[in-house]
């Protein structure tokens, strides 16, 4: 499976956003997440990092 779990930079922590996220599209100032149950997240923000070999993708929110 190539899904990543979503995370948020925040106060220089990482909080989990989103599991199993499959489908990530930046639009713009926000980031659409999809993951493989379905859910659909919208973050006002930009991408911070991917890791494919982690399977991890950091978020970073806008003010």
């Amino acid at each position: 499976m190539c899904e990543a779990n979503a995370y948020i930079y925040r106060d220089g922590k990482e909080e989990l956003y989103l599991e199993s996220v499959d489908v990530l599209i930046p639009e713009g100032k926000t980031v659409f997440l999809k993951n493989l149950f379905g859910e659909q997240k919208t973050l006002r923000g930009a991408v911070k990092e991917i890791s494919l070999l982690r399977h991890r993708i950091v978020l970073e929110e806008s003010e």
